[in-house]
Order: C-alpha cells, then sequence, then structure tokens
C-alpha cells in the first residue's frame, strides 16, 4: 500500500477520535503508534513508543514547562490576581467602558506571571465579573472581555505554548518569550480600543465607575510592585542571558512564592491544591508532548509532510498567498481542537515550508500563537467561552453561552487587525529579540 495513502487513512481514523471525546494525547499516541508498526514493525513501534514517552517525561529542557506553570499556580492560588485588578480598575475604572477595559490589562499582568489561557480567564472571570455587573455593564461586554483578555495569557510570557513551540522547532524559548511582550501589548491596546469604540456608540454597555485620586491609584501600584519585579527579573534574566529558561522558571516560581509568603497569602490548601494543579496539568502536556513526537515519526515515514511541502512550495503563489493559506488552516483548526494539541500536529508539516519560503521562525511562532488564540474564543470549542460560562454560574448568576459568543465578536475583529498589522510590520515582533543577540 502507498505510503502516503497508509498516512492519510491514519489522519482520517485520528479526526474520527477526535469525534469522541477521546484524550487528544492519547490519539495522537495511538493513531503514531499503530501506523509506525504497520509500516515498519510492531518492535519498532513498541521501541518508538518507549523511547518517546521516556524522553518526554525525562528531558531536562523540558522541565521549563512544571516550572512556569507552577509559578501561575502560586499566582493564582495566592490571589495576586486581585491585586493586579484592583490597581487596573482604579486607573481606567471612571471611563466608560473602564471596568472592561482594566479587566483586559489585569488579564495582560496576570498572564505575564500564568502563562494559561483558561486559568486567566478563570481567575478575571472570578474578580470582574461581580464588579461589572454591580455597575450594570452589558452582559456580552463584560463577558467578552474576560474570555478574550483570557487569551492573552497564550501570548504573554510565559506561554507554555510558547515553550512547546521553541522545543519542537529547537528554537530559543528566551527569544520567543520577549518576541511575544510587543504583540501582547499591542493586542492590549487593540482590545482597550475596541471596548472604547463600543462604550462611544453605546454608553449604556459600559457606565463609568467611580473615580479615584492620583494618591490612591499610586497606592494601588505599590501593591503589585514586587509581582511586578518578580517578573522582571524573570524576563531581564532571559533577555541579558543570565538565566537559561528552565533556571528563569524555577527563580519566577520561586519568587511569586516568596511574595505570597511574604504578604501571607499561601494557606497550606493553597500551597498543596497549587502542587497538584501543576501535576496534573504538565502530565497533560506531556503526554502532548510525546503523543505529537510518536504521530510526527509515522507522519515522517509516510511522507506526507514532505509532499506537502513540496507541492505547497511548487505552487505558483507568491510567499504571502502561501502564508495566508496556513493562516486560515490554524484558524480553522483552532476553531476544532486545543491550541497546544493543533500546534504540536501542524509544526512537522508547516515549519520546512515556512524556512523554505525564507519566513522568520521566531516571527511565525508569534503569528500562529495569536491565530490559535482566536480559537480559545470561537466555537465549537472556544474553552475560554466555557471556562467563563462555568465561572459566571457561581459569581453573578449565570450568562447564557450565546451572550458570551456575541461578545467576543468585536475582540475577534481586534485579533485579527492585529495580525494583519503584525505581517505587515515583521519587527513588531522581531526588534526585541534581535535585541537580545
Amino acid at each position: 500500500m502507498d505510503p502516503t495513502l497508509i498516512g492519510l487513512i491514519g489522519i482520517i481514523v485520528m479526526l474520527a477520535l477526535f469525534m469522541t471525546r477521546m484524550p487528544v494525547a492519547y490519539v495522537m499516541t495511538l493513531v503514531g503508534f499503530i501506523g509506525f508498526s504497520f509500516m515498519i514493525s510492531t518492535k519498532g513501534g513498541l521501541n518508538l513508543l518507549s523511547r518517546n514517552i521516556y524522553e518526554a517525561f525525562s528531558s531536562y529542557g523540558l522541565t521549563t514547562v512544571p516550572l512556569f506553570i507552577l509559578m501561575g499556580q502560586f499566582a493564582f492560588n495566592s490571589g495576586i490576581s486581585r491585586n493586579l485588578y484592583d490597581t487596573a480598575y482604579k486607573f481606567f475604572g471612571h471611563t466608560k467602558g473602564g471596568l472592561a477595559m482594566a479587566t483586559v490589562t489585569a488579564c495582560t499582568a496576570f498572564g505575564a506571571v500564568c502563562g494559561s489561557s483558561p486559568a486567566t480567564a478563570a481567575t478575571m472571570a472570578t474578580v470582574g465579573l461581580p464588579e461589572m455587573r454591580r455597575y450594570n455593564y452589558n452582559d456580552e461586554l463584560a463577558s467578552g472581555a474576560v474570555a478574550s483578555g483570557g487569551g492573552l495569557g497564550m501570548i504573554m510570557p510565559p506561554s507554555v505554548v510558547l515553550i512547546v513551540y521553541g522545543i519542537l522547532t529547537e528554537q530559543s524559548i528566551g527569544a520567543l518569550f520577549v518576541a511575544g511582550i510587543l504583540p501582547a501589548i499591542l493586542l492590549t491596546l487593540l482590545f482597550i480600543l475596541c471596548i472604547h469604540v463600543r462604550c462611544r456608540i453605546s454608553p449604556e454597555q459600559g457606565p463609568p465607575g467611580e473615580r479615584f485620586s492620583w494618591d490612591e491609584k499610586l497606592k494601588s501600584l505599590s501593591g503589585m510592585g514586587d509581582t511586578i519585579l518578580v517578573f522582571l527579573l524573570v524576563m531581564g534574566g532571559l533577555f541579558w542571558g543570565i538565566f537559561t529558561p528552565t533556571e528563569a522558571a524555577a527563580v519566577g516560581a520561586f519568587g511569586i512564592l516568596a511574595v505570597a509568603l511574604l504578604r501571607r497569602r499561601m494557606t497550606w490548601a493553597g500551597f498543596v491544591k497549587s502542587l497538584n494543579e501543576t501535576l496534573r496539568t504538565s502530565c497533560m502536556v506531556l503526554f502532548l508532548i510525546a503523543g505529537a513526537v510518536v504521530l510526527g515519526k509515522f507522519l515522517a515515514v509516510t511522507r506526507i509532510p514532505f509532499n506537502i511541502s513540496t507541492w505547497i512550495s511548487g505552487l505558483a503563489l507568491p510567499p504571502y498567498m502561501v502564508l495566508g493559506v496556513i493562516i486560515m488552516v490554524y484558524f480553522v483548526g483552532g476553531c476544532l481542537m486545543d491550541a497546544l494539541a493543533l500546534v504540536m500536529l501542524t509544526i512537522p508539516i508547516f515549519y520546512p515550508i515556512i524556512l523554505n519560503l525564507g519566513y522568520d521562525p521566531i516571527w511565525f511562532g508569534i503569528i500562529i500563537v495569536l491565530v490559535t488564540q482566536m480559537g480559545v474564543i470561537t466555537p465549537p470549542v472556544g474553552i475560554n467561552v466555557y471556562v467563563v460560562f462555568g465561572v459566571s454560574q457561581g459569581v453573578v448568576g449565570g450568562i447564557p453561552l450565546e451572550s458570551i459568543f456575541k461578545g467576543i465578536i468585536p475582540f475577534l475583529i481586534a485579533i485579527i487587525v492585529g495580525i494583519i498589522i503584525m505581517v505587515i510590520f515583521p519587527q513588531i515582533i522581531l526588534v526585541l529579540p534581535q535585541l537580545m543577540y
């Protein structure tokens, strides 16, 4: 049987298994193992399976993942997010739509110590939704701001998706991290502009809150100064080459824990919960990586990535049109499956094409994270929407799912505008990594 046909059958079987809600990591591992065994030998498949799972869980480079996740869990369970929101609220809350702007800004700040999109959305939903309901904010605006702002956790370093991309493509994780800073700030500003325009058109959607004096604003900054210091220490260490990514993650986790203990915000129950959640999430990510590697080896022997790369490279299309096709694949794929799984599934196919077309791999990594960020707020997956929906049941009595999906539409447009800007002006992404070297 033709190897390419075997590969296509494997992909169809994999997509069918996805529809059964079987965990993505198990599906990729199973299809990769069976396909590789069929094409090579059962002994070769078993050897591949054992070797790749062992390598994933024993890799020193991958220790970055659990350490940054631990840093985010310490920040989440110690209530640091409430300080971030309080500061943003005091600066923006008095304007029309100010609470929504404060929520988006706090999402960016929390993403800097968390790196997880669902965790950021859940945290800000818990803190922000009751406040916006108290000031009679429109549910669509309030929930849309939280769900969309939570996606900023994917691009603002430390980002788990960027870590995995760096490992799979052998790119510098430090360079990817600093490359994500300016795009995250640009998206935050676009989200704020989106809220401003929306509230100018319909002021009743975001009534202004109370006004605070400059003394109160500056005092609120002191409450998050130590958190900012930890972030600057981590990113500064990476930027100047003082820390490796793993060392930076360890410093960040220790720094956030120290801040939480000094401020007496970390309970024993919170500490244990942080460890449990870190273990659970880290195992999920590492199994995804192992599964993606096994599947990648199967696809490699079928020559599908090589054939697709050759076919696309041979098309009489300019590079920017090929890039547009790839971006559309990521957009549609992000609507159907988890962003992390999508990146690991598609990188073996598209990464060689991007290199052949002459695009910068650091730039491409940020672009695909931005595109897959849309997937966390678009149906049918839209994980952030479901997170906000679930949290809203407990904190504000529930917001209809359709209202949240309607609320994200203006922010979705803002993300598309941001991607277009960064495709036209790639230096927005590349300037900081170039300064690093």
